[in-house]
């Protein structure tokens, strides 16, 4: 089967452009063809262009969240550094909390619902989503929906264990919002499902222990949101 490289503008892309650019300009000064402070001065750019580069990914793909905040904070690094805005890191580091809780709410109302092979959402299946919030406390949840459809989950500070071992879905996919922030949420997956890992860890991360299904598989359960100095644990 013929394969084609496709160049696509990646922050992946961007981030090793940003270390060449580094690279050379050390080069040249060790050189003495110019002198590297004169430059690095405006290294607040690099978060910019790395920042836009998250930004302008697929709406699918994670960390635009994290996109805009490289952005921000480069753009009013450089302003600072150019004496048109003083800016102090510690003065602004709430508008992180601010952006935070406004990625949810945007994410909670344009979240895609997953629907079965014809095309209707089973409502006679009142379990086919799971929602729930572990605040300063732990939540346990068993779900055995035959036709699973996904659901949000909230831990702050606390504890979230979803067993979804006895649910399926049909053929498609289920998305479940996660959101940990100084605490974990588990959860555990039939064997036959595929998992797919879309979040973004702050301080945190994702963990993927689910071992691939054998021969391929057509359920796929969508990963997406946030794991904030908390982690979040996936296994089957």
């Amino acid at each position: 089967m013929e394969t084609r490289s496709m160049w696509r503008a990646t922050p992946q892309l961007v981030l090793g452009l940003i270390i060449i650019f580094i690279g050379v300009l050390f080069t040249l000064d060790n050189l003495d063809v110019l002198y590297a402070r004169d430059y690095l001065r405006y290294w607040p750019v690099l978060l910019i262009l790395y920042g836009v580069s998250k930004m302008a990914q697929p709406r699918s793909a994670p960390g635009r969240f994290a996109g805009l905040l490289f952005t921000f904070v480069g753009a009013a690094l450089l302003l600072d550094k150019l004496d048109l805005f003083e800016f102090r890191l510690w003065d602004y580091w709430p508008l992180i909390i601010v952006g935070l809780g406004l990625s949810i709410i945007w994410r909670t109302f344009t979240r895609q619902v997953p629907v079965g092979v014809t095309g209707s959402e089973s409502p006679q299946d009142d379990n086919a989503t799971v929602s729930g919030i572990a605040l300063l406390s732990g939540l346990v949840r068993t779900c055995s929906a035959q036709e699973f459809r996904g659901g949000e989950m909230t831990a702050i500070m606390g504890g979230f264990e979803l067993d979804l071992r006895q649910a399926a879905m049909k053929e498609g996919e289920a998305v479940i919002d996660v959101f940990a922030f100084w605490g974990g949420i588990e959860i555990k997956v039939p064997t036959e499902w595929a998992v797919v890992v879309k979040g973004t860890p702050f301080m945190g991360g994702f963990d993927d222990k689910t071992r691939v299904p054998q021969g391929g598989s057509n359920k796929r359960l969508i990963i997406n949101g946030y794991a904030i100095m908390g982690g979040v644990e996936i296994t089957n």
